[in-house]
């Protein structure tokens, strides 16, 4: 999962890989001292558009990009919400078509699964997956 952040007037948008398994833990401890939910609960939230865990997830990426004093502060972490979103990889694109081939209505099956099909050819790639891809939600 990628989370991109492109400001009003900015020309090309901010790309980060988003992999809650990945996250180290003072980011980890921190995102729930600022958010105040456990990690799993986070990271389900994220997904699900929770705007304060949102908040949390940028300004943790845009603190690793100006390490040290210079950094932003959360306070000062402001955003449109059209300026900030969550773009699935290729691969959790095919995970998650997979699981809806069994999981979802068949009255609704076939418009889920195309649309997911669309999503798939327009997502990007992301090498670190290499067929192990897993959803954004860390258990």
């Amino acid at each position: 999962m990628f989370l991109i952040y492109q400001p009003e007037g900015s020309e090309e948008p901010t790309r980060w890989r988003y992999n809650p398994r990945k996250m180290m833990s003072p980011e980890r401890e921190n995102i729930e001292r600022l958010t105040g939910r456990t990690w799993t609960a986070f990271t389900k939230e994220v997904v699900e558009g929770s705007s304060l865990c949102r908040r949390a997830l940028l300004f943790t990426f845009l603190k690793r990009d100006h390490p040290g004093s210079g950094g932003p502060r959360f306070e000062d972490i402001d955003y449109a919400w059209d300026e900030l979103r969550l773009e699935y990889s290729k691969g959790e694109l095919i995970q998650m078509r997979e699981s809806a081939a069994e999981a979802v209505p068949a009255e609704m099956r076939a418009a889920v699964l195309a649309r997911l099909t669309e999503d798939i050819a327009a997502a990007p790639d992301d090498p670190e997956e290499e067929g192990k891809a897993r959803l954004p939600v860390a258990d």
